[in-house]
């Protein structure tokens, strides 16, 4: 049994749209899951209420209003009916996949997270449609993209795993869900890649509410703290750093060359103590490809 949460924008304009496009997918999934919206935005109360959602209204915040995710993290913890939680972005449409692989892991904890499809979706999607899945999928086949494997907006984990204790990072900005990844790399806590298996749909949108915005729309001083708080660059864990994969039935090991690759490069971000030999095994790899390029 899983909690789904989220801390939704204001429910006004496009972003209404698809956020209640989101919560009504995660409102249909089955077996039934109970969903939290986090924070007193503008809608948030009346459409827990339609959804018959849990409503969290007091979510610490920044001075510029933005939401903190350990204080919406944390609060979802103590009131969670369920093991599992899921902490997706409140434009993420999840469908039925998603609960079948996630019965497929039986590592004590773990943390699960996929690629997204990303997709423009201006109207409210029919879910009174019996074949609304379906139809959906279609859709995303034909006018969605894959995004890369650096962004991560849905997260499954035990409730009671020691994964979930964060500094403060503000919600939908950049670098906290590489940090998460890392965080349970460090812990030694495997990390399921199952973008193969499970369909994530991120509605795309505007980023008019990213304040003192600079270069990319998503970019600014909240960016910047929240990169800050990573540590340093060696903390940006992606996709790429997981260490299982589902396929088809349960996680495998992930082996594959681009998997094995960011293993070799994390090294020494994980065990400190390596970073000696890694540098002696780099340096002698230089002096022998240097070598074997003049000949």
């Amino acid at each position: 049994m899983l909690t789904i949460f989220s801390i939704p924008k204001p429910f006004r304009g496009h972003v209404g749209i698809i956020q209640r496009n989101a919560i009504h997918s995660w409102f249909l999934l089955h077996p039934k899951c109970e969903i939290v919206l986090c924070g007193d935005e503008l809608g948030s109360e009346e459409t827990a209420s339609q959804f018959g959602a849990k409503f969290i209204p007091h979510v610490d915040r920044n001075e510029h209003g933005t939401p903190f995710l350990n204080s919406a993290f944390d609060q979802v913890k103590q009131i969670a009916s369920h093991p599992l939680l899921c902490y997706a972005n409140a434009d993420i449409i999840l469908l039925s996949d998603l609960l079948r692989v996630i019965q497929r892991i039986r590592f004590q904890s773990f943390l699960v997270v996929g690629q997204r499809w990303d997709l423009d979706l201006a109207i409210p999607w029919d879910f009174q449609q019996p074949n609304w899945e379906d139809r959906l999928r279609t859709y995303v086949a034909r006018r969605g993209a894959r995004h890369p494997p650096s962004g991560g907006d849905y997260f499954v984990f035990p409730r009671d795993s020691v994964i979930a204790k964060f500094p403060p990072f503000v919600v939908g900005r950049p670098g906290w869900d590489n940090w998460f990844i890392y965080r349970a790399r460090k812990l030694g806590i495997p990390v399921v890649d199952v973008t193969r298996v499970v369909t994530a749909i991120h509605q795309n949108h505007d980023y008019t509410h990213v304040p003192n915005q600079g270069g990319e729309m998503w970019e600014g001083v909240e960016a910047d703290r929240n990169r800050k708080l990573m540590g340093t660059r060696d903390h940006f864990f992606t996709l790429l750093d997981a260490t299982h994969v589902i396929k088809s039935q349960a996680p495998r090991p992930a082996l594959a060359y681009r998997y094995m690759r960011r293993r070799w490069q994390s090294l020494p971000v994980l065990v400190p103590t390596t970073r000696p030999l890694i540098r002696f095994l780099r340096a002698c790899f230089r002096s022998w490809h240097h070598l074997v390029s003049y000949r």
